[in-house]
């Protein structure tokens, strides 16, 4: 359709559909980056010895095998026998997700006292609660530990000093980001694992502890399912849009090349129909008149396209047969007698078989034979009536009379648009189809059509 925008629309809001996916992948994205995850460990469920994979971070505790003991004599009674024993816990991180943990920090409780040691890697927020109220400083090292720069309450055995943890304190593990021990960011299916060294009282240990995790996801945007449907509907995009391209391009040459051949075939057959009409120089541009009034009838009756050239060419051709006229007959001045007669008339048959062989134009030697029947079967060459005569044929039949009343002839003169529209009306139903001629009626009257 010619200059239809619709395609180009069509294509403009599948784009904006697209890239409104896309949009909402990468604020999807964001808004997943940007929310922090919680997950809460105790008991059996932080000190499984199976990793729980079924949550995205997974914490598991384990205390190593090895283990020592000292004497904590707070009363300094002289005690002697060993009555707090050392465990190293190593706390493993699992990442159970395609995506990468950006941070993460872990809030470890302790339900009855114990004595921090020593931890490595990353940092200990300590809070402890005191009469005084809670006293909070972080440790960026414990290894490094010194209580005087501290204000922490710790307790000195056999020249260590420990951080005292008592029932209900707490510290807050932040993973380090150091090249030389890179806890975060956490790659997919990766971990890491924090490590401490505390001291409990013998028969006691930190299994009902309670863990409280907090952490961040880098997603990226190919992680993001949204994303790759927004791909998947650029690259569809995309094809339907070079298939587009590429079949605008091709309908166009087509239409060139067609209008091409049509110029060729219109004027070929122009030439031709020129030769005839040159034989007679009261008609000459007759053909080409009558083929353009026809072509106005068709349109108005609802033809279209490729059917209307098809319709203008075969009106084109319809005198054809009077090439075969001889000049002295067709240019006659006076009136022709009998036998002069026949010979006009027969080029109605002449001319449908000259056409005969022309395949390419179908039915085309249709108004050649048939445009001089009439609609009351009085005409020739075959005497059809009505509906029987090819509807082409009543066509032309209309507008070579017309043609003939609107030009001056050696006979008489061209009559006037009042004298023609009373001939149309007096001859329907009897030379012409009265619904054809009705049309062209409201042509000449509605001045689509031109007397003089």
């Amino acid at each position: 359709m010619k200059n239809d925008k619709r395609p180009l629309i069509a294509f403009m809001v599948t784009l904006c559909i697209v890239l409104a996916v896309f949009g909402a992948s990468m604020l999807k994205t964001n808004a997943y980056n940007s929310t922090k995850h919680q997950a809460l460990f105790s008991g059996e469920g932080l000190f499984s010895a199976e990793d729980e994979k079924t949550v995205p971070l997974s914490v598991k505790a384990a205390a190593r095998g090895s283990t020592w003991s000292k004497v904590f004599d707070f009363e300094n009674v002289d005690l002697t026998e060993h009555n707090y024993q050392a465990y190293t816990y190593d706390f493993s991180l699992s990442n159970n997700t395609k995506d990468e943990v950006d941070f993460f920090s872990f809030r470890l409780t302790f339900p009855k006292e114990v004595f921090l040691a020593s931890a490595w890697n990353g940092a200990l927020e300590i809070h402890q609660h005191t009469a005084a109220g809670e006293i909070v400083a972080t440790i960026p090292d414990l290894r490094d530990f010194n209580a005087q720069d501290y204000p922490l309450i710790t307790a000195t055995v056999d020249g260590e000093t420990f951080v005292t943890m008592e029932p209900g304190d707490y510290f807050v593990y932040i993973p380090s980001s150091s090249m030389n021990a890179l806890e975060v960011p956490i790659e997919p299916m990766e971990g890491t694992t924090p490590g401490l060294i505390l001291y409990v009282a013998i028969e006691e240990s930190i299994e009902d502890a309670t863990l409280e995790l907090e952490y961040t996801f880098h997603r990226l945007f190919t992680s993001e399912p949204l994303f790759w449907v927004a791909i998947v509907g650029l690259g569809i995009w995309l094809i339907a849009l070079l298939i587009f391209i590429i079949t605008t391009i091709k309908i166009k040459e087509y239409k060139d090349r067609h209008e091409r051949d049509n110029k060729i075939i219109n004027e070929s057959i122009e030439t031709f129909t020129g030769f005839i009409d040159a034989k007679d120089p009261y008609t000459n541009g007759h053909s080409k008149r009558v083929a353009t009034y026809t072509r106005l009838i068709a349109k108005e009756m609802g033809y279209e396209g490729e059917e209307l050239d098809r319709i203008y060419y075969i009106a084109l051709l319809h005198d054809c047969g009077k090439i075969g006229v001889p000049d002295n007959i067709l240019g006659k001045p006076g009136k022709l007698t009998d036998e002069e007669f026949q010979i006009i008339k027969s080029h109605t048959v002449r001319g449908g078989e000259i056409l005969s062989s022309f395949k390419s134009l179908e039915n085309v030697g249709e108004g050649a034979r048939y445009h001089h029947e009439r609609y009351d079967g009085r005409g020739y060459p075959e005497g059809l009536a009505g509906e029987n005569i090819p509807l082409i044929a009543r066509m032309i039949c209309v507008a070579d009379s017309f043609d003939a009343m609107n030009t001056n002839r050696v006979y008489r003169d061209k009559l006037t648009k009042e004298k023609i529209i009373s001939e149309i009306e007096r001859n329907k139903g009897t030379q012409f189809d009265p619904q054809i001629a009705d049309v062209m009626l409201r042509l000449l009257r509605d001045d689509v059509i031109h007397v003089g």
